[in-house]
């Protein structure tokens, strides 16, 4: 059985690898399986990608090219960098059981770029595989903001 304690090290590890932009680390965390979801603005918790639109809806596959890409200077929306700071806050263990954990947290992400500096906030829900090394199976990250306005596109991760 995890602790919140030993949750929440991983989940502040896991934002400090992006804030660092320490990407290819952060995809390291996933499981093989895993997927990362951030769901239109608004959506609500049981939101499925399969039945509605999705501003991120990746596998690993291709979670692993998005880092490709996002590390690249082909990712003009990225290049250079945004600056981000993420705060967690109200980590919950939801449910345990069989060496899996579902996790919920709420979270602020600044992002600052030429000058602007935008706020994207919301909930992530985790499920974290607890079979030897803590990994991320799953990740979705709901905006709570009814619209992306005024930052208009998501384009650093969550």
């Amino acid at each position: 059985m995890l602790a919140r304690a030993e949750v929440e090290d991983f989940l502040f590890h896991e934002t400090a690898l992006l804030d660092a932009w320490r990407l290819e680390e952060w995809l390291a965390l996933f499981t093989e399986d895993a997927v990362y979801e951030v769901p239109t603005a608004g959506s609500a918790d049981d939101a499925d990608s399969a039945k509605s639109l999705f501003y991120i809806a990746d596998d690993y596959s291709r979670l692993r090219a998005r880092v490709k890409r996002l590390m690249s200077a082909a990712a003009h929306s990225e290049f250079p960098r945004s600056h981000t700071a993420r705060m967690l806050g109200n980590v919950r263990i939801l449910r345990q059981e069989q060496g899996r954990a579902e996790i919920g947290c709420t979270f602020i992400t600044y992002r600052s770029k030429r000058s602007k500096t935008d706020a994207f906030f919301g909930h992530h829900r985790y499920v974290l595989d607890s079979h030897g090394e803590l990994r991320i199976a799953s990740k979705r990250s709901f905006l709570d903001a009814d619209n992306l306005r005024p930052q208009g596109r998501v384009s650093i991760i969550l």
